[in-house]
């Protein structure tokens, strides 16, 4: 290899070493889920519905109140911009989604059928 070439080739790793160490996270840490918030679901089934949420780590816990009516206990987790989270009890709804900032939205499932749901964080 001629000698311009090898120098060359070395300033070019050294370049994108000091690249890789110095560039910032590809992803920001996510803002807790943590609190209420109020949204409402068309499909299948329409309505209102208000979260209340807990959030430890990757894990939420919680309860949904459906038109107003008494909380329901709720599980899921949540994985970057991604949300999963059910009921539980006797009546398996499934819904998932997107988070972004204090708004989220997505699909969800019953044994009766399907619709979309959105929701914001409340004040």
């Amino acid at each position: 290899m001629h000698k311009t070439a090898r120098v060359l080739a070395v300033v070019l790793v050294a370049l994108a070493a000091s690249a890789a160490v110095v560039a910032p996270p590809s992803r920001a840490a996510a803002t807790s889920l943590s609190g209420s918030w109020s949204g409402s679901y068309s499909g299948t089934f329409r309505g209102t519905f208000t979260l209340h949420w807990r959030q430890a780590g990757s894990k939420l816990t919680g309860t949904i109140s459906l038109n107003g009516a008494r909380g329901v206990p709720l599980t899921g987790v949540v994985s970057g911009a991604s949300i999963r989270f059910g009921t539980v009890g006797s009546v398996a709804v499934t819904y998932t989604g997107k988070v972004s900032g204090s708004s989220m939205s997505g699909r969800y499932r019953t044994p009766s059928g399907t619709g979309s749901w959105s929701a914001h964080r409340g004040s």
